[in-house]
């Protein structure tokens, strides 16, 4: 189980918060195995919307593998400038460890890079507060122009909406890309922004559009991509003809159903080489004849060898 808790300073910009948090709890529906906490070095918060909360103290300890989420504020310049921010300032420098996770959306950088936490990694936050991260910040690389970056224990993500991205990226890796399709697809947010990477994760690409039959059939599919999937079997699970569901299929998700799945088995392959897999082995778990099979479908979506990635 995988304790998150969001830490609120007065004056939080509410989205930053309900945002993430909501896509979590989605996630638990799902199965993802987190527990959310919500804490700050006030015991009574008011948001940005003037709603007053009352709030768990900063806790005394963090177990290995939690994750805390830092929330943005109305006005940074203001707002971290008090005695409350301090004590979070204090609280992040004794509690951030290598064993503990970090996220931050918005100005809730500004926080990070303030307790030195950010120093020496890459790092980014809203477009209207980059300069300021990099004053604050001088040992860090802040990087303009990104949704959101991950840089070993530690994310930032950019401004408002962005922490809903951070949010599904942070589901796929400690829940499954599974579990972070189903949640996107809940959130009405099929097309996932992808950080500093400029394409998205095939997994929740091709889900813009809100065809219920299709979006079964890319399930099913999503669930064993490595498995044979005939397109008579899938039309059958979604009770649509062949013909149907093929034509339904490339016109509601832009892609047709042997691509889909050729492109779910190439991330397949390219998760189990960056967990140090072998080629021919990446490729038969992925659910290719061959490494051959597999290098051939490869070159269609990768741009490197996948003996790189080995």
């Amino acid at each position: 189980m995988i304790d998150i808790i969001f830490l609120l300073t007065p004056r939080y910009l509410a989205l930053d918060f309900v945002g993430p948090a909501e896509a979590l709890r989605m996630a638990i529906d799902e199965g993802a195995p987190f527990r959310l906490h919500v804490a700050g070095p006030e015991p009574e918060c008011v948001s940005s919307l003037g709603l007053t909360s009352l709030i768990a103290p900063l806790p005394q300890a963090l177990a290995d593998g939690s994750l805390v989420i830092l929330c943005g504020t109305v006005d940074e310049d203001a707002d971290y400038a008090t005695p409350a921010a301090q004590r979070l300032i204090d609280w992040l420098q004794q509690h951030i460890t290598p064993q503990v996770s970090l996220a931050t959306v918005c100005s809730g950088a500004l926080l990070a890079g303030m307790a030195g936490l950010l120093d020496g990694r890459a790092c980014t936050t809203h477009h209207s507060l980059t300069a300021k991260l990099a004053a604050l910040a001088p040992k860090a690389r802040v990087l303009d122009n990104r949704v959101f970056v991950e840089d070993g224990h530690i994310a930032t993500s950019a401004g408002i909406t962005t922490g809903m991205d951070l949010a599904l990226a942070l589901i796929e890796r400690h829940a499954g890309a599974d579990i972070a399709a189903r949640v996107a697809r809940r959130m009405v947010l099929y097309s996932r922004r992808a950080g500093d990477d400029p394409q998205l994760s095939p997994w929740l690409a091709f889900r813009n559009h809100l065809h219920p039959a299709v979006h079964r059939a890319q399930d099913l599919i999503a669930r064993d991509p490595a498995l044979r999937w005939p397109v008579e079997t899938l039309a059958e699970r979604v009770h649509l003809s062949p013909r149907h569901l093929t034509r339904l299929f490339r016109e509601q998700a832009g892609v047709g159903i042997v691509e889909y799945q050729q492109r779910l088995r190439v991330a397949v392959v390219r998760q189990l080489l960056q967990q140090g897999v072998a080629v021919e082995r990446a490729a038969e778990g992925a659910g290719f004849a061959s490494a051959r099979d597999m290098r051939r479908v490869w070159h269609k979506f990768e741009s490197v060898n996948p003996g790189q990635l080995a």
